[in-house]
């Protein structure tokens, strides 16, 4: 089952790396190609530090604005020394075109995003909330501490976990799953996948009991094209005891997203083409994350 799963990921890589590296080529950007044998692109600041190849550009401009979000933009990459050759400057994470992260700022920080009642709607959100990004959700342990992991986005009352080529949503060994004050009220144990004495999806678990102790809702958002993600979700939720939590609980592709986003965001994000064809010729997404539109439109 792990190399039927690991496949959509590994796929999923090998389209967004050939995709990145006609764009960032036909658009002359500053860009580096990781070592290995299926390169990642990682761009770097324009020279006018106004702009980034792995951002659209009111997004960038939003990010540098507001000191919050511009702070995720300093977070290292962790792989860049033995990964990445050298630069004057440190690689960071987000630089990456694999960055969920990077795609998630690229939508919700671009102006007009969160005001629209779409997107709203979607989420089951106000149109005034503004993005917390890495939000410490402190989540409730037994021993009447709380943990210190982050989630990716806090929109309002609703928390956010973004997935785009990472290979899963983590494993965790029983004595840390089993640390939180809420497990058993909230899950029925039993039925939580685990492989020996390991808990799969770690991530999910922890992201309900956030949800759970906050009285807030949670949203997975992942591309469509990687069922195994969406397989993960579901497994965990039926699991969980109560209906109206289950009902908190959602998942959102970002191909669905896309139709409610601004037509420039979404021509930067989610190209009709494929990378032989035409988009070449116009500035396109460089995640290049979804499949054509009309797929699914």
């Amino acid at each position: 089952m792990s190399s039927t799963l690991s496949g959509f990921a590994s796929q999923l890589r090998h389209e967004l790396c050939a995709r990145n590296a006609a764009f960032a080529s036909s658009n002359k950007l500053a860009y580096v190609s990781s070592y290995g044998a299926v390169p990642v692109i990682v761009y770097a600041p324009q020279a006018d530090g106004l702009s980034h190849g792995n951002f659209f550009d009111r997004s960038y401009a939003a990010i540098l604005k507001n000191p919050q979000w511009a702070r995720r933009l300093e977070k290292i990459h962790a792989q860049a020394r033995r990964s990445l050759p050298r630069a004057d400057r440190a690689w960071r994470e987000l630089d990456s075109c694999m960055s969920s992260d990077a795609l998630l700022m690229n939508i919700f920080c671009c102006p007009g995003v969160r005001d629209s009642p779409q997107v709203a709607s979607m989420l089951g959100t106000e149109v005034t909330e503004i993005p917390e990004l890495g939000w410490r959700a402190r989540v409730p342990l037994a021993n009447g501490r709380t943990d210190r992991t982050e989630i990716d986005m806090k929109l309002g009352p609703l928390f956010v976990e973004a997935k785009l080529t990472e290979g899963d949503f983590q494993t965790r060994e029983k004595s840390v799953v089993e640390s939180y004050r809420d497990l058993k009220a909230v899950f029925e144990l039993d039925g939580l996948p685990r492989i020996d004495e390991r808990y799969i999806s770690y991530q999910l678990i922890r992201n309900v009991l956030a949800a759970h102790a906050a009285g807030a809702s949670f949203c997975v958002m992942a591309d469509a094209r990687r069922p195994d993600l969406l397989e993960a979700w579901h497994a965990i939720m039926r699991c969980v005891r109560h209906a109206d939590l289950r009902t908190r609980c959602k998942v959102l592709t970002w191909q669905e997203l896309s139709s409610a986003l601004p037509r420039r965001l979404r021509k930067f994000l989610f190209p009709f083409c494929h990378p032989e064809a035409r988009f070449l010729r116009r500035r396109t997404s460089v995640f290049k994350c979804a499949a054509s539109i009309s797929a699914y439109a």
